[in-house]
């Protein structure tokens, strides 16, 4: 799977739980600027 199609899943499901990127960084532990990379397939490498 390539990045871009890993960071639009994580998008997707994120917003299908009705979720904003700071309250699925809270839930991971992360920053949401991290959580913006991963959608953005960014910090994938």
């Amino acid at each position: 799977m390539e990045e871009n199609q890993i960071g639009r899943q994580i998008a997707e499901n994120r917003r299908a739980k009705g979720l904003t990127q700071e309250q699925l960084a809270e839930e991971f532990g992360v920053s949401p600027q991290a959580v913006s990379k991963w959608e953005n397939g960014g910090s994938l490498r």
